[in-house]
C-alpha cells in the first residue's frame, strides 16, 4: 500500500515536473527549481494550471536565464495566498544580471531604474517547499 502510494506520488511529480517544462517553453510560464524570497531558498512542485486573473495573488519575479525567481511572498507570511502566483519577466537596464533574493532589493533596483518589472505573463498555482 505504502510502495503504491509513492510511485503515484513519483508518477504525479513527474507529470507536473513535465508540465512545468512544457510551460516554460511556452513564453511566461512558471519559474522551475528554486525560488527566494525573504532570503530564503525555496523548491518548487509544479501542477499544470493556468488561472484566470480572479481572485489573490503573490508576485514572482522572473530574472531569466540560469537566475533563480523571486517572490514577494512565502508560506508563514499573513498575506501568502497559498501558492497562486502571477508571473512578472524582469530587464536588467543599468545593471548586468543579477541575483536577487529578496523582493525589496528587486524593487529597489526597479524604483532607481536598474531593471523594468514587465506585465502579469502567467498565473498558476505552485507551493513553495523550503529547501
Amino acid at each position: 500500500m505504502m510502495r503504491s502510494r509513492k510511485n503515484r506520488t513519483l508518477v504525479l511529480l513527474l507529470t507536473c515536473l513535465g508540465a512545468l517544462a512544457a510551460s516554460v517553453a511556452f513564453a511566461g510560464g512558471p519559474p522551475s527549481g528554486t525560488i527566494y524570497a525573504h532570503d530564503v531558498a525555496y523548491r518548487t512542485v509544479a501542477t499544470p494550471t493556468d488561472l484566470p486573473n480572479e481572485g489573490m495573488f503573490d508576485t514572482i519575479y522572473a530574472l531569466g536565464g540560469d537566475l533563480a525567481s523571486v517572490s514577494e511572498s512565502a508560506p508563514g507570511d499573513p498575506d501568502y495566498n497559498g501558492g497562486r502566483w502571477e508571473v512578472r519577466p524582469v530587464t536588467f537596464v543599468n545593471i548586468a544580471p543579477t541575483q536577487f533574493t529578496n523582493a525589496e532589493d528587486l524593487l529597489a533596483a526597479a524604483e532607481r531604474g536598474d531593471i523594468e518589472i514587465g506585465e502579469v505573463v502567467k498565473r498558476f498555482v505552485c507551493p513553495l517547499i523550503k529547501q
